[in-house]
């Protein structure tokens, strides 16, 4: 070996060893993070975050249940609506005729939605369970839905939206030998879900007079139509993840400590407004020296008691007033060796707003949320205040946009095919090309507007965007009002028909304009 090479130093460390990686900083050597696959990560912590996630949206950190309904009702709110947008070139019909299909079958399919009998227990429209499982996401982490066909009298459609909470997927306590299963999800060497074991009711529920509790295995998917036959609601964070994870998961914590903090400030405010009064009490030197000295107990409880007369005596003097003064306040003497002294808690704590807001400014910045919008408190500038709900509406709209295609889109595909199958819409070839069946189950779902901070201001961007080409009038609509412009321009040309019919000349818009002309006019002649 040459010289060069006995002189050279093996350096082990370098790139992220000298810092994030690093074993040797002080700043970094005690931490000791560890990390596994999504399974033992994930799926073996799961229980403990679903129970500490629903104990936070009960009650034990208010700022958990504020986080959770505001992406529920920005996102899916009282649900998405339906908007049939399939494309007529494709299938080979005019404007006319796709319009045509399309409002029969929002029509039929408002009938489904909108009736009871969609849910297997007859207790929710489509709306109201799109609400229910959203939140159930967000609050354990994962959900399931199965759609069984269930035939009731007096309803057109026999399809069923059945709704499962994640604690019922529960590996069995006796498997098949060879089976690879994560927390109640059967998947195959490829990591594709084959089968859900799910309990017949809840585990721990403890209603007398249940069945036993039983695993049954669904298949993921239907062997002779390769229907699927379960809907996993689950949002993924890492690849092989087969549960979900409670979207408080990672400020479960800081909520907690949050709510104790808010805890203790109120509970000492509480107390620091019950005006309190001690009394002080300078004791004889000779008396205490006799009482620790030779004087018997009995002497001792004797000048106990004599004490204790001049305080009721004072007391008595003191309650035993005047009325006529009462309104002036009393004065009273005390008994002799006794003064008065109060102690003030400093409370309530005028650091509190600001460290409260700091953290949740943490959490928010978690969970993508701003904290105004947490708080639901604007009090900064215009701008201030729209880029907070800018930044907030970019998670709401992507929540909604993961939400239609794991859970409406879906549900609207099954709905659609007995539709077909049963005569209720026409949709020709729909079971002969793939591609035409695809044509026809186009839809936009619309919900919940954003709102306006400044709704003059931001009605005139939306009219530069459609006048430029930047946007199209149906979507500035769902935007600003979340209603559909298609209806809002059937309605408008009934209305003006209306108008003129009556014997108006102008819209309501015109005749703004015209006053609004001659004001300028008038000035100018002044």
């Amino acid at each position: 070996m040459s010289k060069k090479h006995k002189n050279k130093v093996n350096v082990k460390n370098s790139g992220y060893s000298h810092y994030g990686a690093s074993r040797l900083k002080p700043s970094v050597s005690g931490w000791n993070a560890s990390s596994k696959s999504p399974h033992e990560d994930i799926s073996d912590n799961l229980e403990l975050l679903r129970e500490r996630s629903r104990d936070l949206y009960a009650g034990g950190g208010p700022l958990g249940r504020g986080a959770i309904d505001r992406v529920v009702l920005n996102s899916v709110g009282p649900g998405l609506i339906l908007n049939c947008r399939i494309p007529a070139e494709v299938l080979g019909l005019t404007e006319d005729e796709a319009e045509e299909w399309e409002h029969n079958t929002e029509r039929e399919f408002a009938f489904w939605a909108e009736s009871k009998d969609c849910d297997i227990t007859r207790s929710l429209n489509f709306y109201e369970l799109q609400n229910l499982a959203f939140k159930s996401v967000l609050l354990n982490g994962d959900a399931l839905v199965m759609l069984p066909m269930r035939r009731t009298k007096n309803f057109l459609y026999d399809l069923r939206v059945a709704l499962i909470e994640g604690d019922r997927l529960r590996t069995p306590p006796i498997k098949s030998f060879g089976a690879l299963i994560d927390e109640g999800v059967e998947f195959d060497s490829d990591g594709k879900p084959i089968a859900y074991h799910i309990t017949n009711r809840h585990p721990y529920s403890e209603i007398t007079s249940q069945p036993m509790l039983k695993y049954i295995r669904v298949p993921a998917f239907g062997s002779a139509t390769g229907r699927r036959n379960v809907l996993h609601l689950l949002p993924r964070e890492r690849i092989g993840q087969h549960r979900g994870v409670p979207f408080l998961a990672p400020v479960i914590e800081t909520l907690k400590q949050l709510g104790r903090y808010s805890d203790a400030e109120l509970m000492a405010a509480v107390i620091g407004g019950i005006f309190a009064i001690f009394f002080t009490h300078k004791a004889d030197d000779e008396s205490v020296s006799d009482m620790l000295g030779e004087e018997s107990l009995a002497d001792a409880l004797e000048m106990q008691k004599e004490q204790e007369a001049k305080i009721e005596e004072w007391k008595a003097d003191i309650m035993n007033t005047d009325p006529k003064r009462d309104m002036f306040g009393s004065i009273g003497i005390l008994p002799d060796g006794f003064k008065p002294a109060s102690i003030s808690p400093a409370r309530p704590n005028s650091a509190f707003d600001a460290f409260v807001t700091s953290l949740v400014r943490q959490v928010g910045s978690a969970l993508g949320v701003p904290a105004e919008v947490l708080f639901l408190n604007f009090e900064s500038s215009y701008s201030a205040s729209r880029g907070a709900l800018l930044e907030a509406w970019k998670l709401f709209n992507y929540w909604r946009k993961w939400w239609i295609d794991n859970f409406c889109q879906p549900i609207y595909e099954e709905w659609l095919q007995e539709a077909v199958l049963k005569g209720r819409v026409n949709a020709p070839g729909f079971f002969d090309d793939p591609m035409i069946r695809y044509a026809y189950s186009w839809a936009d779902w619309t919900g919940p507007s954003q709102g306006q901070l400044d709704p003059v201001a931001e009605v005139k961007a939306a009219v530069l965007r459609v006048e430029n080409g930047f946007s199209t009038r149906q979507r500035e609509t769902a935007e600003l009002t979340g209603g559909d412009w298609e209806l809002n321009h059937r309605q408008r040309i009934k209305e003006e028909t209306m108008r003129r019919e009556a014997g108006f000349t102008n819209t309501p818009g015109d005749e703004i304009k015209e006053s609004e002309g001659k004001s300028v006019e008038g000035n100018k002649s002044e």
